[in-house]
């Protein structure tokens, strides 16, 4: 299966609210920049962060992409940079 591919998009936004479903196990994320500022992306399931998983654009047109192994359930997509709280989506792993 191919890569979930989740974009940052101008206005401090991910392009969707909700990516998935995919198949719990190793699970592969691409994260493409098109907006003009530094973006990151980190999991978390509940208040729990996923270990060992960081993304990082830093400009217009980067990519970054990783895989990380899922259990089933919902997981918060999160922009950790300072200022960027309202970017967040849910990933649904089945």
């Amino acid at each position: 299966m191919g890569a979930t591919v989740i974009k940052a998009v101008p206005s401090l936004r991910f392009d969707a609210k909700t990516y998935g479903p995919v198949s719990a196990g190793d699970v592969t994320i691409g994260y493409s920049n098109e907006d003009s500022v530094r973006h990151t992306l980190i999991l978390a399931k509940g208040d729990t962060k996923v270990p060992n998983f960081k993304l990082v654009i830093g400009k217009k047109g980067d990519v970054d992409s990783g895989t990380v192994t899922l259990e089933k359930g919902e997981y918060t997509l999160i922009c950790d940079v300072p200022g960027h709280s309202n970017m967040r989506a849910t990933l649904t792993v089945e």
